[in-house]
């Protein structure tokens, strides 16, 4: 028996390690263009505005990746768009590297934007449908882990390329499409479909194979027929309309989702992350190499997601949240508080920075997603998991796009004052309205959901 579980987790872990090269390519390709973005300008001729739109137009094509995933995922399935997914990183990458005008740079990074937002919704989606309920939150949060480890993996890549003349920015951007190849050839050699797709297919052999290979007789015996029960019900019900996302028991649902994605983004993170180096030159440090400095960053927020995928199924999922709310509000009033003293600033700061990104990567970062995985019943989960990550993606390019207007107009006490107003928005809605789901089944977690 302990050979047969052995080698059932080795598969589990292998099937999510090769789901969660979507979350690398996600990562690689967010942060990628940091290190070229100066020999973008002098090579396009681009104007501070231009070089915002090429990076913001990223974020757009996520939002609309995001918002059609859904339909895809459950037509087509998890795997098949998976592999359109590798296949538009690839095309994407090696157009931004080989592009010779702005427009044709803008067009393909539209392109990685439609990727990254399609991995956004159908990688922690398939993570949380193959995995056993007791390590599912660490699994889907692998998902976030792999995305930290590509962003670090791009401030590498652009450190070490940074020297190679003026193409530079071209082997910075190709960086992308090596990992994409190894992405599609995992997929294509060894990769099953989610068992509850395949069993809302009607394929209830194959589905049960699967499950065979993951988890043994146990996981069949236990979730199977759970699964064809709850699946079953829901196919007796009309086909989903849109309106019936927002109404009743599922539109709170889908509100709920919604929120905690929107919570995740308006908190400041993408704009603490993208304006850190400016912040750490207004706390008074010297300019110094803002690639090493981003790198800093980086390893910070990989180290304290370990922290999460060690905690998120031995806490749960809401006593993360709650702490990392704590400590989320405690470093944004500090920041507002110094940031309104005209003086010069102290080594408090860049503490306070970092100790925000910890506690926002031990919990907001990773545990967003396997909530929105959890709490969708499997009859509207693509379409809710597509509308909630476009939602978030929205925000992110609200957050980004307008801090640097607070910053300029306002400073950044302002800035970070209304981030931390949101930081305690947050902890209150975590904890009045987010349900514990560590340990249940997604049957089980729709059933006290009150939608089946």
């Amino acid at each position: 028996m302990k050979n047969k579980n052995q080698v059932s987790n080795s598969y589990l872990y292998w099937i999510t390690f090769v789901a969660i090269n979507g979350g690398l390519l996600f990562g690689l390709n967010m942060a990628g263009i940091s290190g070229a973005v100066d020999m973008l300008k002098d090579e396009f001729t681009l104007t501070d505005s231009g070089l915002g739109t090429v990076a913001a137009l990223l974020t757009i094509g996520c939002l609309i990746g995001a918002l059609f995933t859904g339909n895809f995922t459950e037509k087509y399935g998890r795997k098949k768009v998976m592999l359109a997914t590798a296949v538009l990183y690839i095309i994407s990458a090696l157009g931004c590297a080989f592009a010779e005008s702005a427009v044709v740079l803008i067009i393909f990074r539209i392109l990685s934007g439609l990727a990254v937002g399609a991995t956004s919704v159908v990688g922690p989606m398939y993570i949380s449908e193959i995995s056993p309920a007791h390590s599912r939150g660490r699994l889907v949060s692998m998902n976030q882990f792999a995305i930290t480890i590509g962003i670090v993996l791009a401030y590498i890549f652009d450190y070490l390329l940074i020297g190679l003349g003026d193409n530079s920015w071209r082997y910075m951007l190709a960086v992308p499409a090596l990992f994409s190849t190894f992405y599609l050839m995992l997929i294509l050699l060894s990769f099953p479909e989610s068992p509850r797709w395949l069993v809302s297919k009607n394929r209830q052999g194959e589905a049960e194979s699967v499950m065979m290979k993951i988890g043994g007789p146990a996981l069949v015996k236990s979730e199977l027929p759970q699964m064809e029960r709850v699946i079953s019900e829901e196919k007796g019900k009309e086909k989903l309309s849109l309106s019936e996302l927002f109404q009743g028991k599922t539109g709170k649902i889908v509100l709920i989702g919604t929120l905690i994605a929107a919570l995740q983004q308006i908190t400041g993170i993408n704009a603490v992350i993208m304006f850190s180096p400016e912040m750490f030159q207004a706390a008074g440090s010297a300019k110094g190499d803002s690639i090493m400095q981003a790198m800093i960053v980086g390893m910070v927020n990989f180290l304290m997601t370990i922290v999460a995928l060690k905690l998120v199924d031995k806490k749960g999922r809401k006593t993360l949240l709650l702490w990392g709310a704590v400590g989320m509000i405690v470093s944004l009033a500090y920041l507002t508080f110094e940031f309104a003293k005209p003086s010069q600033f102290g080594i408090g700061v860049l503490v306070a920075l970092l100790v925000y990104i910890s506690f926002f990567a031990a919990s907001f970062a990773p545990v967003m997603w396997v909530i929105i995985s959890e709490i969708y019943p499997n009859r509207i989960k693509g379409v809710a998991m597509s509308f909630s990550t476009a939602v978030s993606w929205l925000c992110t390019f609200l957050t980004v796009y307008f801090a640097p207007v607070i910053q300029g107009t306002l400073g950044l006490s302002y800035l970070f004052g209304i981030f931390s107003v949101f930081a305690i928005i947050a902890f209150v809605f975590v904890k009045i309205w987010i349900p514990e789901t560590k340990g249940k089944s997604l049957e089980q977690i729709e059933k006290e959901l009150g939608l089946i």
